[in-house]
């Protein structure tokens, strides 16, 4: 019997944690800081936008960074906290972009 309340509480605690985990944002759209914070926050961190974009309920900006290196960055709509922070590079042979995470 304790065995198997056991795996019931980990199955049950599972999918709370894999959420957890998500890039994605749930804010209703009226708590959503307007484009052009977003617009705000780029030109005040340096950055070129080329596009402000919704993806997975968060905006997303694409552009270059202060130094020119291209990058995709995930943003709060609430809080225009960044969720994910990418780096961009050109494949050597032309079309389409490797993803490289920002690293620390």
């Amino acid at each position: 019997m304790r065995k198997t309340l056991t795996i019931l509480a980990f199955a049950a605690a599972l999918p709370a944690g894999t959420a957890l985990a998500d890039d994605d944002c749930f804010v209703p759209m009226a708590d959503w800081q307007p484009r052009s914070a977003v617009e705000a926050l780029a030109l005040e961190k340096g950055w070129t936008v080329r596009r402000i974009k919704i993806d997975d309920g968060c905006y997303e900006v694409d552009g270059t960074d202060a130094a020119g290196k291209a990058i995709e960055v995930k943003l709060h709509p609430g809080t225009l906290q960044p969720v994910e922070f990418e780096y961009e590079e050109e494949k050597e042979h032309g079309k389409g972009r490797d993803r490289k995470p920002e690293s620390d």
